[in-house]
């Protein structure tokens, strides 16, 4: 008797473990059928990534997908980390891109393909590389064409994958061109969008994400949104500064202004850090009639620095630039530039005369020059064709850029210029103020919280194989002392173009904007598929989706 109430409850046992496994299974099915927007699957075992990114080649797209040769995806500006994707997209139109990370979406969270945007390849750290996932190149992205806007309030709707040297050239036809621009131009419209875009404009105009009035914005669920300050303004103000972390921007509309034809041009020195900040502060104060660019670099340990500017500049006094010897010592640069039309020329050069007699300068080392707008604008891409042509454009490019409050700066030079750099012959270092109210703080970027703050950029070179203090070696470790000498003397640093290894890191540096910016990663792209080589969120989102 006792051996069959045994048998009977095996058999009992295993029909329940049989029903149990058909209910998961018949689950299983039911959510893969399910035929709703954005659903998400989940299956029992991850689907290998090279199986997703080859099924793609059944959709339907106006571009194409790239499954080999893609070596090209693992490189950038930086030429300090390679990870190769497996696949690179290129979109011929904007539903290319929702059409594929719709598809990657629905794959659900045991899909491990990450998506990253690629647009010139500029960045520093690997931040629109995927490794072993998807790139979408950018670039290939040319729909929908240019278009102009004169009248009372002229913008100009361009592509994301649009680089801003043609937006330039375009919008100057019409007499107009954008307000804000990097010091470089040859960078696509949403790879600086997705940052901030900052020159020395930014301290009348903002940055480049302040001149902006719509935005088309790919979702990480594949959703294609239009977006600006009054519809959908919380995704709008989330992407612009929000490091591709909750959309891929597609289209912008960007604030034009009449533009000028010409540029005066003019750079002199400082020995002394006190009067040059000091009288880069007073000109960023000035509302009306300053300057229209501002902009600075700290020259350490030299010889002939005049000399240099030769070739573009000329001396007010060359007999007095002729004896000035600056061998062994620390300079500041301040570099200035005011717009104007032929017909303005003499009025321009009243006004730039008075704006000097104010200024603290050593006399002899005054140099000016006049070029055309496009040159000024577009002067450091001839300089970047002279390095190639001398062998040295794929050389490593370990950049580092801080933001420092007005009240740290002194500190932060007096160590970093006076102590850490032996020299800048690896390099020009950027120093110069702007103001934080042309900044929207609506926006992902974070910035110190002082009225005025300077962007420290040094724009640093490494040779390939070198063991010296031109080694990438040697600068990164050189990066670091910086870096740690900011921590230990508790400033208020925030990075541009920043690059961590953790989230706690990533926290630390949104401050309290991070609760906003993680729920915006939930609302946007809960599969946490978008821009990976920013190491901010390596998961999904815990939250249902």
């Amino acid at each position: 008797m006792v051996l069959k109430l045994i048998g009977f409850s095996k058999h009992v046992i295993s029909l329940f473990i049989k029903i149990i496994i058909l209910l998961i299974f018949s689950f299983i099915l039911n959510r893969a059928d399910s035929g709703c927007n954005n659903s998400v699957t989940t299956s029992l075992v991850p689907i290998p990534p090279y199986e997703i990114l080859l099924s793609l080649q059944s959709q339907s797209l106006d571009g194409h997908l790239s499954l080999k040769d893609n070596e090209g995806a693992a490189k950038d500006f930086g030429n300090i980390h390679h990870f190769p994707p497996l696949a690179v997209l290129h979109p011929k139109t904007v539903s290319d891109i929702s059409r594929t990370v719709k598809y990657i979406f629905e794959k659900g969270t045991d899909s491990e393909v990450k998506i990253a945007a690629r647009g010139h390849g500029h960045s520093l750290q690997g931040q629109a590389q995927a490794h072993q996932g998807l790139v979408i190149s950018m670039e290939s992205l040319r729909s929908p064409e240019m278009k102009i806007q004169t009248g009372e309030f002229p913008f100009v709707d361009v592509s994301a994958g649009e680089l801003w040297i043609n937006i330039l050239h375009e919008t100057l036809q019409y007499g107009l061109a954008p307000k804000s621009w990097t010091d470089y131009l040859h960078l696509t419209v949403g790879g600086t969008l997705s940052n901030a875009g900052v020159s020395g404009q930014a301290f009348r105009h903002g940055p480049q994400i302040n001149n902006i009035f719509q935005l088309e914005v790919v979702t990480g669920k594949g959703e294609v949104i239009t977006c600006s300050e009054n519809r959908n303004a919380d995704l709008f103000h989330g992407v612009l500064g929000g490091l591709g972390q909750f959309g891929i921007i597609t289209r912008a509309r960007i604030s034009l202004e009449p533009a000028p034809k010409m540029v005066k041009w003019i750079r002199v020195l400082y020995s002394d850090f006190s009067a040059f900040t000091r009288d880069q502060e007073n000109l960023i104060s000035l509302k009306d009639n300053t300057f229209d660019y501002v902009e600075g670099f700290v020259i350490i340990n030299r010889t002939g620095i005049l000399n240099g500017w030769r070739l573009s500049f000329d001396p007010k006094d060359p007999l007095q630039a002729s004896q000035f010897h600056s061998d062994g010592k620390t300079f500041y640069c301040l570099e200035m530039a005011k717009y104007f039309n032929p017909d303005e020329a003499e009025v321009m050069n009243q006004g730039v005369d008075h704006l000097l007699s104010q200024l603290s300068y050593i006399p002899a080392t005054l140099f000016l020059s006049e070029v055309s707008y496009v040159e000024f604008l577009d002067r450091v891409h001839v300089s970047e064709m002279k390095l190639r042509a001398q062998g040295l454009g794929d050389v490593h490019h370990p950049w580092l850029n801080l933001l420092i409050p007005r009240s740290e700066i002194h500190n932060f030079a007096e160590e970093v210029f006076g102590n850490i750099l032996k020299d800048t012959s690896n390099g020009p270092v950027l120093i110069y103020p702007v103001n934080q109210t042309r900044w929207n703080s609506k926006t992902s970027f974070v910035t110190p919280e002082e009225d005025v703050f300077y962007l420290v950029a040094f724009l640093t070179s490494a040779i390939p194989f070198s063991t010296g203090e031109n080694s990438l070696e040697y600068i990164l470790n050189q990066n670091k002392r910086i870096l740690d000498f900011c921590t230990n003397a508790q400033l208020h640093v925030k990075q541009y173009l920043a690059h961590y290894s953790t989230q706690e890191e990533w926290q630390t540096h949104f401050g309290s904007k991070w609760g906003a910016f993680e729920e915006r990663k939930r609302a946007y792209d809960p599969l946490a598929l978008l821009a990976p080589g920013h190491r901010i969120f390596q998961k999904a989102m815990s939250t249902s989706i």
